[in-house]
């Protein structure tokens, strides 16, 4: 750590090191092909035909999620490195346990598996388009990018690296080799989540002090953007007329945000800077309490498919 604890968390910055950093890179990217050898070329397609679910749940994740979140700190006017925080979990895709929640809630599972896969490829656009536009829209926030000068481009890289060359990998495997998919397949997510949840832990724990310290500064507004996150999408998929078998996985979807990828950029590019820091690794395990908590209500009133 680099500050005191007295310092503000608009100037603190979390302790992790570059050999870290390309660990947590790897790791995700593991989770990330974990999930992609579950997928085929068909859940691509299948919705391409009738595209009206898919459309739904990617503009209730990169528009309507990042425009709630923009109301909400104009409201709650958080310091500014929480603000982007909040502004960067927004930008990010879908989770990766978004679509075991939502088989878990008896929501569509094949919309969330395409949904996941396709804001992935979009995110390598859309997630630092939504960090540059949001960002800039509020001045605190602005004073940060200005003074990181981040680059799109570099972003972008990041997020292909991370999320979408694993995923296009896995896809072709499971193409090509689906025996050996499906023997892999179950025993490499729950390694993959495994060590993920580890290395968060293990990070976590060299920054215990800051972490308890401004925690509290975070988590009722963590709350509040998940709880929107999940309002937001079931209400578009209702305004969208989706059947509530639609709906279940676009709320799910739109309320479990990919954290991981959040502290490789917040690490990757703002050097760890506190207040993004705590938002994003107190959102990954919050979204998770409350994604099961909902999946478990959810799986009581089932719905047609």
């Amino acid at each position: 750590m680099e500050t005191s604890l007295n310092t503000g968390i608009d100037d603190v910055l979390l302790n992790f090191s570059p050999t870290s950093l390309q660990i947590l890179n790897a790791v995700l990217a593991i989770v990330m092909f974990s999930i992609a050898i579950d997928l085929k070329l068909q859940d691509f397609t299948r919705l391409l035909r009738k595209p009206k679910s898919l459309i739904t749940g990617l503009f209730s994740q990169f528009f309507v999620l990042p425009a709630l979140t923009f109301l909400l700190i104009l409201v709650a006017q958080p310091h500014p490195s929480i603000a982007l925080g909040l502004i960067l979990v927004a930008a990010c895709p879908g989770g990766n346990i978004s679509n075991f929640i939502t088989h878990r809630a008896g929501g569509n599972a094949a919309l969330s598996v395409s949904m996941t896969a396709f804001s992935t490829v979009g995110a390598l656009f859309l997630t630092p388009l939504n960090i540059a536009i949001w960002g800039s829209l509020y001045q605190p926030t602005r004073e940060i990018l200005r003074k990181t000068a981040i680059d799109p481009t570099a972003v972008a890289i990041t997020v292909g690296i991370m999320l979408v060359l694993p995923l296009c990998l896995g896809v072709f495997l499971n193409a090509k080799k689906p025996n050996l998919t499906a023997r892999i397949r179950q025993p490499l997510q729950y390694l993959s989540m495994g060590i993920f949840v580890a290395f968060v832990v293990l990070a976590l724990a060299a920054n215990w002090g800051v972490f308890l310290q401004f925690a509290g500064a975070v988590a009722l507004l963590v709350l509040i953007h998940n709880a929107l996150a999940l309002a937001g999408g079931f209400s578009i998929a209702t305004v969208a007329g989706l059947s509530r078998f639609d709906r279940r996985a676009v709320m799910i979807e739109t309320g479990i945000q990919n954290s991981g990828l959040g502290l490789i950029l917040i690490f990757g590019f703002f050097s760890g800077l506190g207040g993004m820091a705590v938002v994003a690794a107190f959102w990954g395990i919050w979204h998770t309490i409350s994604g099961i908590a909902l999946a478990a209500m959810l799986a009581r009133q089932p719905v047609k498919t």
